[in-house]
């Protein structure tokens, strides 16, 4: 019994140490991750895409705003943000602060759940269950009109069921996007249909990746999606990985890259925030992508298989 006691001690200071590094100091642990994928037409020059999601933000978050407004310095040609920036009903000057800098970049966005309605509380164990056994609860309205209009603004396309055509760094993009799936919000049929030619780019934006639209992008020839929502799992056991997608995604492609179909590559932001009700990460830190495209006939300097190596930003050190 004596043995059996110090074990259960054991075991619970174990968990107790686990949930505090895991909401204390791993959700704080900024990571910039660097990935290249063989997108682009032949003969075009290689393209830097920053990809953020998942921002979550409350207006006290400052380490979180300072790092994500230095990414700027990374000089990145196209800025990709994949939704739910908000979880406060004033965070959208915090928002604001955080993307700052890179609104001056050429950049375009969806919007998630998180983006039109407030968190809530739940219980922890619901988020462990299939997403089509839960039955979502909306939170409060969220300012998401004052968001989209301060990012057009400054500039940002709105790609919300709507397809845009622009050049950057010389490359020719046609962009198309989706409202969240997660809230069976999307209208494919709005933005499907045969695609330009003489782009070098097709690049599909939505906030979660599930199966039905990946399959429709893919169908239509999109070169490459880039979604959120997944949080990477936001829990991952090492050998194992995520727990959950909260979506119909598979576990594998949860996080990073990966290939969709014959010719399509997928790109899964694990994001920078979480919900205040659940503020803990596991062996899934915070993360925003820089992605380095390139022509399909040249292999990457990172494959798909370390697409999800974690690249220190700045010193390498997490900023708090």
């Amino acid at each position: 019994m004596k043995k059996f006691g110090r074990f259960l001690l054991s075991a619970s200071a174990l968990g107790a140490a686990t949930v505090t590094y895991s909401a204390a100091i791993e959700r704080r642990h900024w990571t910039l991750r660097q990935v290249s994928l063989p997108v682009l037409d032949e003969g075009t020059a290689p393209l830097r895409v920053l990809h953020i999601s998942d921002l979550h933000m409350t207006p006290n978050q400052r380490s979180k705003q300072r790092w994500v407004s230095e990414l700027v310095d990374l000089d990145p040609d196209l800025v990709v943000n994949t939704g739910d920036n908000l979880a406060h009903p004033q965070a959208v000057p915090a928002a604001l602060r955080a993307m700052g800098p890179l609104l001056d970049r050429p950049g375009v966005f969806v919007f998630g759940s998180n983006d039109y309605f407030g968190p809530t509380a739940k219980n922890p164990a619901r988020y462990l269950l299939p997403s089509a056994k839960t039955k979502r609860i909306h939170g409060e309205p969220l300012p998401w009109r004052d968001l989209r209009a301060a990012m057009a603004e400054r500039g940002w396309l709105d790609a919300t069921h709507r397809r845009h055509e622009i050049e950057v760094a010389g490359v020719r993009i046609h962009i198309a996007g989706l409202d969240d799936p997660h809230l069976h919000a999307d209208r494919y049929d709005l933005i499907s249909g045969p695609l330009p030619e003489g782009v070098q780019l097709r690049l599909g934006v939505t906030h979660s990746p599930e199966p039905r639209v990946l399959d429709s992008f893919a169908e239509d020839g999109y070169d490459l999606v880039l979604a959120g929502h997944t949080h990477g799992g936001q829990l991952r056991l090492p050998g194992y990985g995520a727990l959950v997608t909260n979506c119909d995604l598979d576990r594998a492609r949860a996080r990073g890259a990966s290939t969709w179909g014959e010719r399509m590559h997928l790109h899964v932001s694990a994001g920078l925030g979480t919900s205040p009700y659940a503020p803990v990460r596991f062996a899934c830190p915070p993360e925003a992508t820089l992605l380095t495209l390139l022509p399909r006939s040249e292999k990457p300097a990172l494959n798909s298989e370390n697409a999800t190596k974690r690249t220190p930003f700045g010193t390498g050190e997490s900023v708090r």
